[in-house]
């Protein structure tokens, strides 16, 4: 499981270190694809072939098309170099908006990267009484 957030930055080539904490369960080689809310998502192999598992299992619908397509264009495989570092591609990049500070956040069985930007926009946690509030409904309680 990953979780907690570290700020780091990207250099002008597009290598960015990966948390120690993170590249322990990571692994040398992982996926990286276009993520939701404009961030990129990093999955273990492990979690990719369920992920991928689930993909398979949508519908064969426009919508499923969309988004399975979305997911397998998007995605590269990663190797962490000598220095704990990565290659983000540019098109995972420009999708991400990472230019200088980013931010890595574990979110369960998966890492987000964020530009420190879009981070500070998307994540204000203003309304999280009101989110929580309506996860009851799936039988979260706190």
């Amino acid at each position: 499981m990953f979780m907690g957030e570290y700020n780091h930055s990207i250099d002008t080539k597009g290598r960015i270190i990966v948390p120690a904490k993170f590249r322990e369960s990571l692994g040398d080689e992982f996926v990286v694809t276009l993520g939701l809310d404009g961030c990129l998502f990093v999955y273990p192999n492990e979690e990719w072939q369920k992920f991928i598992v689930e993909l398979k299992k949508l519908p064969g619908n426009k919508e499923a098309r969309q988004l399975q397509r979305y997911f397998m264009a998007g995605a590269a495989n990663c190797e962490v170099d000598k220095q704990g570092r990565i290659l983000i591609p540019q098109k995972l990049r420009e999708h991400a908006g990472l230019e200088k500070d980013i931010i890595f956040v574990g979110v369960l069985s998966k890492i987000e990267i964020w530009s420190k930007e879009r981070w500070d926009v998307n994540n204000n946690y203003d309304n999280m009484d009101e989110i929580a509030e309506h996860m009851s409904d799936f039988g979260l309680s706190f």
